[in-house]
């Protein structure tokens, strides 16, 4: 099988920074193992060569550790055409251009059309696909946010289902192939001493939290359009809480893991206007100091930055509970939180475990069971109490940690892969996308009419609720 991947907007950051690395990574490793090309799309007027040169200067800074003969091989192979990606005669070249010369795609053999782009040209190009002539291995790839509401989606689904089969658009979300996320599905379903726990009998409450250090830097202008809830809350988490929430699938294929990733978003409490001063926390850092990985920093405050206008009131910090209305999860609250420039990283999923029916141990400071999966780096821990060192009678927490093996390829390696492979287990349905527009949108609507105050919180603080 030879795979060609269409990239329009192949000389964005998005391209540059995630869609070659991953592609580089593929090629290291023979996969698939006749063939892997790309052929960049883009309206820059550059010819083939200088593409082939940006693509070896962006793999050696960013997949330096891929071996240079897989780097090169990619950037050897790589074909460009110069045009506007929504013209049908430009996507007709780029299509013809994957199934002629020495890697062609033949029959059935996959032609990847990944749209590396704003996602207002989405249905553009979605419809300009549909006056072409695709080869029958075609899979259209959509980075997030697919839409920008409720109607947005629906539009989008709608003419993309005029022009393919739903097993044939990926909507993609590259945390579903993270190792901690892929490894949900083992920890709940294979292991039998954690599924009976697993309901609103033992646990008390669940957050997801991905807490970032990084201010909004060089993305505001585009950040100001989105803002965190739109930006990570809408696709990235809510996506993380269904394969947290969801009822057991009959098997691990694509269609019966999409059923019950449904479920769960059908099965959230809506929000109502009343609720969302209640359930919500929406925040704007300041100017500040950040301690990151980095080392210190002083960051100046969002509404400084190139391409911001204080006007829309774009929150760079979003909390959101929800509740599950099943039978399996009534009355547990789900904590989605997300931030930029706060005190750290933190991206982790926390489950919180009822205490024991009936405390004989004096000690009150004992604490309940923790499990915590980690999302970077990858680790799993499990917070326990045992009897103490001074007096075997009293108790202190224990914390049971394990680090799990680094993936390979990447997250966005295991993402290219499986829509190559036409998997659809990392990618969003489309009547996923549109059941979490319709979990978020009264939110957007509720902040927009000032039903939850926009708070400021300093960069490097814990964010407007500490």
């Amino acid at each position: 099988m030879t795979a060609n991947v269409i990239v329009l907007g192949a000389t964005g950051d998005l391209t540059t920074r995630y869609l070659l690395p991953g592609l580089a990574q593929l090629r290291e490793l023979d996969r698939p193992a006749s063939g892997l090309r790309i052929i960049g799309v883009a309206r820059d007027e550059i010819d083939e060569r200088t593409f082939r040169q940006q693509i070896g200067t962006a793999l050696r800074e960013h997949a330096p550790s891929v071996a240079a003969k897989a780097r090169a091989g990619l950037a050897d192979t790589a074909g460009y055409l110069s045009g506007d990606v929504t013209d049908p005669e430009v996507l007709t070249a780029a299509l013809r251009a994957a199934r002629t010369g020495e890697h062609a795609s033949q029959g059935d053999d996959p032609v990847v059309v990944y749209l590396a782009l704003p996602h207002g040209l989405f249905e553009r190009v979605a419809t300009a696909l549909g006056r072409c002539d695709l080869p029958p291995g075609i899979r259209v790839v959509v980075e997030k946010p697919f839409g920008e509401d409720l109607a947005s989606a629906r539009r989008l689904n709608t003419v993309l289902h005029q022009v393919l089969p739903d097993d044939r658009v990926f909507r993609v979300d590259h945390f579903l192939a993270k190792q901690t996320v892929l490894n949900l599905l083992g920890l709940r379903f294979a292991n039998r001493v954690l599924e009976p726990l697993w309901s609103n009998t033992h646990i008390t409450g669940i957050d997801i939290v991905f807490d970032e250090t990084v201010d909004a830097q060089g993305r505001a202008s585009y950040y100001d359009h989105a803002g965190a809830l739109r930006d990570m809350v809408q696709n990235h988490l809510l996506q993380l809480l269904t394969l947290v929430a969801m009822e057991p699938p009959l098997t691990i294929d694509p269609a019966d893991l999409a059923v019950r990733k449904r479920d769960v978003l059908r099965a959230v409490r809506p929000i109502r206007d009343a609720d969302v001063g209640r359930c919500t926390v929406r925040g704007r850092y300041t100017a500040g100091t950040v301690r990151g990985r980095r080392g210190e920093r002083t960051v100046a405050g969002y509404v400084d930055g190139v391409g911001v206008d204080p006007a829309r009131a774009t929150e760079t910090y979003a909390e959101l509970t929800v509740y599950i209305d099943n039978w399996r999860w009534s009355g547990v609250p789900f904590r989605l939180r997300t931030g930029k420039a706060l005190a750290a990283d933190r991206r982790e999923i926390v489950v919180r475990f009822a205490d024991v029916p009936h405390a004989i141990f004096a000690d009150r400071d004992s604490r309940c069971n923790e499990l915590r999966l980690q999302l970077d780096p990858d680790r799993m821990s499990l917070r326990l109490n045992v009897n103490g060192i001074g007096d075997p009678f009293d108790l202190e927490p224990v914390e049971l940690v394990t680090e799990l093996a680094r993936q390979a390829p990447s997250p966005y390696g295991q993402l290219l892969l499986a829509i190559i492979d036409g998997d659809t287990r990392l990618s969003a349905q489309a009547q996923e996308a549109e059941e979490s527009w319709r979990i978020i949108e009264p939110v957007l609507d509720g902040w927009a009419a000032g039903r939850s105050p926009l708070l400021d919180y300093p960069a490097g603080s814990g964010g407007p609720t500490g």
